[in-house]
């Protein structure tokens, strides 16, 4: 064997290493990809059913605003009433400050 048939030898060997050194490294990160998918889709869950909860929050204080709303509008004494007990409450507020001192 001569010259060159171990310099071939050895360009096949390092070639060999440097395959086997790219395989680990993909093998690795599609290992490190998965984990990461994972804890993210653990993550997701909890913040898909908070943003489900937020909306139908957002839903039911929806319908209670039009629901006070055409309550008000088709009974105007009751707009008056609601005034007069938050006059009555804002009244009673500043003499408690003022007895309290």
């Amino acid at each position: 064997m001569g010259p060159g048939g171990i310099a071939t030898i050895i360009a096949a060997a390092s070639l060999a290493v440097i395959a086997v050194a790219i395989s680990y490294t993909v093998i690795r990160a599609s290992r490190l990809i998965d984990e990461i998918t994972t804890t993210l889709s653990y993550i997701n869950k909890p913040l898909k059913s908070l943003s489900k909860a937020a909306q139908s929050v957002e839903e039911l204080a929806t319908k209670v605003t039009g629901a006070t709303d055409s309550f008000l509008e088709e009974n105007p004494l009751a707009m008056k009433a609601a005034g007069v007990i938050v006059a009555a409450a804002k009244l009673k507020k500043g003499k408690k400050r003022k007895v309290a001192k």
